[in-house]
């Protein structure tokens, strides 16, 4: 794309997933159509560490609206988040390499949230950090169920590590089983496999899934 000429007004679009194998279909359907994407298939510990994250503020520009999902897509803490809103909708007047300033706006889909460049709307701020700050509190606490979770299991002696993915011939096995009337519970202890993630194999068997718990 020339950068040179490209015109103002875009509708930009940034996703992100912790993983390439995570479904970004529904942050697809939140942003709904839009002139660019930027897409990151990686957690990052910071904005710094996202290629995509960066790549987007360089190419928006004063006119541009950024879209995101949710608050937590764009960032993992709060500190992040305000840096990265001010980046995006600062004064370009003020733009320099290491500090960015596009002048453009940037929607929170499901916060209902907008900041635009040149409106220092102080509830809406207050809303960014506080709604910032739930966020990150909410992913402390998953990270530490799933610590305690583990820890648990490991305690019972019932933690097996990572799941595994079933290999092919496994595959063809749990479907040639399935069509011969095996009970699909008898068929998900056999291959060590919950029940769901056999129907999402029975569905599509080309699947790479993993297996999850004893069912």
């Amino acid at each position: 794309m020339n950068e040179t000429h490209r015109a103002p007004g875009q509708r930009v679009a940034y996703l992100r997933v912790s993983s390439a194998g995570q479904n970004l279909a529904r942050q697809l359907e939140a942003v709904g159509e839009c002139d660019q994407t930027f897409t990151e298939k990686q957690s990052g510990k910071s904005a710094k560490d996202r290629p995509e994250l960066q790549a987007l503020i360089r190419h928006v520009r004063r006119g541009d609206l950024v879209v995101v999902a949710s608050m937590d897509r764009l960032a993992r803490s709060v500190i992040d988040l305000n840096d990265i809103v001010q980046q995006i909708t600062g004064d370009p007047a003020e733009h320099t390499e290491q500090q960015p300033r596009k002048g453009a706006s940037i929607e929170f889909l499901k916060e209902r949230l907008t900041f635009e460049p040149g409106h220092a709307d102080a509830m809406a701020a207050f809303q960014l950090n506080m709604m910032g700050a739930f966020a990150q509190f909410e992913r402390e606490l998953i990270r530490q169920r799933q610590a305690e979770g583990i820890a648990a299991a490991k305690k019972r002696g019932v933690y097996k590590g990572r799941p595994r993915t079933l290999e092919s011939d496994q595959v063809r096995s749990v479907r040639n089983a399935a069509l011969a009337g095996t009970p699909k519970v008898q068929i998900a202890r056999e291959h060590g496999i919950s029940r769901s993630t056999l129907y999402r194999y029975l569905e599509n068997p080309q699947l790479p899934l993993q297996a999850t718990e004893q069912p």
